[in-house]
């Protein structure tokens, strides 16, 4: 098996406004997600939602708050995965909630160096 990350990337400005059924329901489609994945005994670490902001440490010195102000996307949370094959995690993502706001899921492998 192999490990690979789950970045979850959207545009917090862009998200719709929702109600708290509506987000009672993203929430409930989360878990219904991450439990399918467990199911099959492909998931390593659930992750957690990250907040919106946050700090970048440049290699100069200079800390300023994040992220970056320049990108549209921010990460929004992370999930870990053991599968065979970046085609097998790729795959896992298709169905990943955060597709339905716009949002996309960068899929990396772990190195074990």
């Amino acid at each position: 098996m192999k490990e690979f990350l789950l970045v979850f990337r959207a545009d917090y400005k862009s998200m719709p406004k929702t109600s708290p059924e509506q987000m009672q329901a993203n929430t409930q489609k989360w878990m219904n997600w991450i439990a399918g994945i467990a199911a099959q005994n492909k998931l390593a670490d659930r992750g957690n939602r990250l907040e919106s902001t946050g700090q970048v440490v440049k290699s100069d010195g200079i800390i300023s708050d994040g992220p970056y102000a320049e990108i549209k996307e921010s990460i929004m949370g992370y999930t870990l995965i053991n599968v065979e094959s970046i085609e097998e995690a790729t795959a896992l993502c298709k169905d990943c909630p955060i597709l339905l706001f716009g949002g996309s899921v960068e899929v990396r492998e772990i190195s074990k160096l």
